[in-house]
C-alpha cells in the first residue's frame, strides 16, 4: 500500500511541476518606461485648429477648383492650401462630433477661417449658427480604405 501511495504522490508531483514549466515560444512582455506610456496615450498633433464655416444653396451646382460641380449634399470642403482630393477628419470642438470630408475646392476667403464645409458636412457636425471651432487631421487614404473594408480582398 505504501508503494502505491508513494508512486501516486510522485506522479502528482511530476504532473504539477510539468504544468508550471515556462513555454519557450511565448514572448515575454517587456516593461515600458513612463515616457513610452505617455507617448502612446497622447493623440497625434492636429494639422490645423481654427474656425470653419459652411456654404450651401448659393453655390450649389457651380464648378469647384477641382473641376467638379459643387453638391451641397456631398461630404466635401474647401481649404486654401491642402491638395485637392485630400481627405480630412474634421472635429467640432464644441460637441466632439467628427466626420471625414474630401477637399475639392479652394477657400474660405473670409477672415481667419480655415475651412468651408458643404451644407451636409456642417449638418453632420451640428454647426447650426454658421461658424464653429474645429480641428483638422489629415486622413491617409490607406487608413480610410481599410476602415471601410476595401483592402484585403473584401
Amino acid at each position: 500500500m505504501k508503494r502505491v501511495l508513494s508512486s501516486l504522490m510522485a506522479a502528482c508531483f511530476l504532473a504539477a511541476s510539468m504544468g508550471a514549466a515556462t513555454v519557450p515560444n511565448h514572448p515575454t512582455p517587456q516593461a515600458r518606461s513612463k515616457s513610452q506610456v505617455k507617448q502612446a496615450q497622447i493623440a497625434p498633433k492636429a494639422y490645423q485648429v481654427g474656425v470653419a464655416s459652411w456654404y450651401g444653396k448659393a453655390f450649389h451646382g457651380r464648378t469647384t477648383a477641382s473641376g467638379e460641380d459643387y453638391d451641397m449634399f456631398e461630404m466635401t470642403a474647401a481649404h486654401r492650401k491642402l491638395p485637392l482630393g485630400t481627405y480630412v477628419k474634421v472635429t467640432n470642438l464644441r460637441n466632439g462630433k467628427w466626420i471625414v470630408v474630401r477637399v475639392n475646392d479652394r477657400g474660405p476667403y473670409v477672415g481667419d477661417r480655415i475651412l468651408d464645409l458643404s451644407y451636409a458636412a456642417a449638418r453632420m457636425l451640428e454647426i447650426n449658427r454658421g461658424l464653429a471651432k474645429v480641428r483638422l487631421d489629415i486622413v491617409q487614404t490607406e487608413t480610410l480604405a481599410s476602415n471601410q473594408g476595401l483592402i484585403g480582398g473584401e
